[in-house]
């Protein structure tokens, strides 16, 4: 089972514990597959972050030379429920007369590959979770395709897999497959039985996830798991130091969200004398290293590069999720919000049947119906599957609102508080609204977030205590960075619009140069952009004198202008609430 790439660096590592240097994506996916094909029911599975192209076709072609002898099943982030799990089958219920019952793609063990796995719908994300947590012998790969890192597969489902592999930055000509043969694979799995994990192994990887900052026990669980397994593969009959030491690399440091704190030095104090009443000799272990911080330690040096970063973007696009029921844009459902006429369908787990819908289309029939079906019982309603009607529903999204304030110059001081007034008071109504806030500043070069979305009063409060001002103009920095705001929170199901507060008279362009003709160019591009995203904008102008350059851009930006040179922050509440309802 060996294919070696012709392009592949000769001196290649393709351990994941067998060198001194860190191995790279592609050999950590390597191992993680071959550990994985030792007890796949055990271990759940794994998660892959790769876009489409060469590399991911490369692991694909790898993991289907696994010898897992379990059938492979390909699966959307919108498959039905009953696909799953099966159920009844209505249509052919109707047609036979009697109750049809079908087989789901996990009443066998099978591996299940779910593709766009950043964009899986949650009902389907606790189905699987309840399939992996019956430990029926199910295998997940969650193929991960996000574009941006708060594109990310459901936690609940990463939690349950032993593995996350990330091969975003992995060459096509590193990807050299290098995995145990069949025969390799299934003796390790008749060893695998045999091998347990004493007390002090699990305590030691408890202690190594405590001082990763994880605080899910999925995590050592499975890393004693896939530690068992690496002792199989390694022909040991007990789980030794280097398993551990690996299995923490594979497991472990993926989920890893801080770094491990140093060791204390060697200036540090000498530990108190002990009692005269203690019998304990401990001056042979005095100067030994723990087990849990030696793996610490190699566990901090084969981190993949960023990963913390990525993980705190992971937690705040976790928190601001939208749940619906606001005053955003109108999404169509089947599950809340105002009902809608019934519609035609098929039945697929997730729409519910509009019985009084459906008896209403049959009934016209039933004489019809009757003469074909002489042996019909006297007041049995015959139904077809033409006649099903599926319940619909209007929702509404949350809306977010982005306060873009234009801090610099003489009177930002007064803009930024009137900016503080408006946003707390936009925050007062936020749970009767359903309405999210944030703050973005732009001074001197560039644009910063002084205030996540949130709806919490006491928070924003806080953060809005002290904010700078003063410096040029950078006009075009700040419509960028609400341009990004603006499209995350949109894929994360929010409705946003734009509040922005200047008097559109940019200085400073994106190059962080001064310059007012350069400026205005990059403005006007980049409010082309936001025009063209179709996110809805008022500009408020509280200049002392407006001028010109904020009704220009309102035009550019194909936003609604509103001048008010002596607004305070209620004034400017209600005119942006109305300019937004409007």
């Amino acid at each position: 089972m060996t294919a070696a790439n012709p392009e592949a660096d000769a001196g290649e590592d393709s351990g994941a514990g067998g060198g001194d240097a860190p191995p790279d994506g592609w050999a950590r996916a390597m191992r993680a597959l071959a550990v994985l094909a030792v007890d796949p029911g055990g271990l759940g599975g794994l998660t892959l972050r790769a876009r489409a192209g060469p590399v991911r076709h490369a692991f694909d072609a790898a993991c289907a030379m696994l010898p897992l002898d379990l059938p492979r099943h390909r699966i959307g982030p919108a498959t039905p429920e009953d696909r799953l799990c099966g159920g009844i089958d209505v249509l052919a219920s109707l047609g036979a007369g009697r109750m049809v019952r079908v087989a789901g793609l996990a009443a066998r063990p099978a591996m299940l590959v779910l593709v766009m796995a950043e964009r899986t719908d949650p009902r389907l994300a606790a189905t699987l979770a309840g399939i992996l947590d019956r430990r029926h012998g199910h295998c997940l790969i969650l193929q991960d395709e996000g574009a941006t890192p708060d594109e990310v597969p459901p936690a609940a489902l990463r939690d349950r897999l032993a593995f996350a592999v990330d091969l975003d930055d992995v060459r096509h000509a590193r990807t050299a497959t290098d995995l145990p043969d069949a025969a390799m694979i299934g003796a390790a799995r008749q060893r695998l039985a045999a091998i347990t994990g004493g007390p002090e192994d699990a305590a030691t990887l408890v202690m190594v996830a405590a001082s990763l900052g994880i605080e899910s026990l999925r995590a050592p669980l499975l890393a004693l798991r896939v530690a068992r397994a690496l002792a199989a593969l390694s022909g040991r009959g007990a789980v030794a130091q280097p398993d551990l030491r690996e299995a923490a690399e594979l497991v472990l440091a993926p989920r890893a969200t801080r770094l491990p704190q140093p060791r204390p030095d060697d200036h540090a104090p000498p530990p108190p004398e002990p009692a005269e009443g203690d019998l304990q000799d401990n001056s042979d272990s005095a100067g030994a290293t723990p087990p849990h911080e030696m793996i610490v330690e190699a566990v901090a040096a084969s981190l993949p590069p960023h990963l913390l970063a990525r993980l705190a973007s992971d937690a705040g696009a976790t928190g601001a999720a939208c749940r619906g029921s606001g005053a955003g844009a109108r999404v169509r459902g089947n599950r809340r919000g105002r009902p809608l006429p019934a519609r035609p369908g098929r039945p697929d787990g997730r729409a519910r049947i509009d019985l009084i819908a459906t008896l209403r289309a049959a009934a016209p029939f039933q004489r019809l119906r009757r003469a074909d079906c002489p042996g019909t019982a006297a007041g049995r309603v015959i139904v077809t599957p033409s006649d099903l009607r599926l319940c619909r529903h209007e929702d509404r999204s949350d809306r977010l609102l982005i306060f873009c304030v234009d801090a610099s110059g003489s009177a930002a001081m007064a803009r930024m508080a009137e900016a503080k007034g408006a946003v707390e008071l936009f925050l007062a109504d936020a749970y009767a609204q359903r309405d999210h806030v944030a703050l973005l500043a732009f001074r001197g070069t560039r644009a910063e977030m002084l205030l996540a979305p949130t709806r919490a009063l006491v928070m924003a409060k806080r953060r809005l205590a002290a904010l700078p001002g003063g410096g040029g103009t950078p006009l075009a920095a700040g419509l960028v960075a609400a341009h990004g705001l603006g499209l995350a929170a949109r894929r994360q199901g929010f409705a946003p619009a734009l509040i922005l507060l200047t008097d559109g008279r940019g200085n400073v362009g994106l190059d962080e140069r001064p310059g007012r003709e350069a400026a205005a160019d990059d403005a006007r591009r980049v409010a082309a952009m936001l025009r063209g995203a179709r996110l809805p904008c008022i500009v408020l102008d509280s200049a002392p004198r407006p001028g010109a350059e904020a009704s220009v851009l309102a035009g550019w930006l194909g936003a609604r202008h509103l001048a008010l040179p002596r607004a305070d922050a209620r004034a400017m509440r209600d005119a942006a609430a109305a300019a937004l309802a409007g």
